[in-house]
């Protein structure tokens, strides 16, 4: 995947959105809030979205180191999630 600019925007209807800041393209990812969650983290969804947003980055980075050392060994295996 080619690397781009990524930027994190608050729709301002209680939508919190990562896309590619070259790119009109839909998000890649869509953080969204509801009205209970959003009176429980009063003003700070935006800042709730960009550490959920980067703790998901960084679970997806270390998948990733793991699986390159798995290759042949699970290709195929399903993975399960209890």
């Amino acid at each position: 995947m080619a690397t781009s600019l990524l930027e994190i925007v608050d729709r301002g209807d209680g939508e919190i959105v990562l896309r590619r800041a070259d790119s009109d393209a839909d998000p890649l990812l869509t953080v969204s809030f509801s009205d209970e969650a959003r009176i429980y983290i009063m003003d700070n969804s935006l800042e709730v979205a960009k550490a959920m947003i980067q703790a998901g980055i960084q679970a997806a980075a270390m998948i990733s180191e793991r699986a390159e050392g798995d290759t042949e060994e699970l290709q195929g295996t399903p993975r399960v999630l209890h």
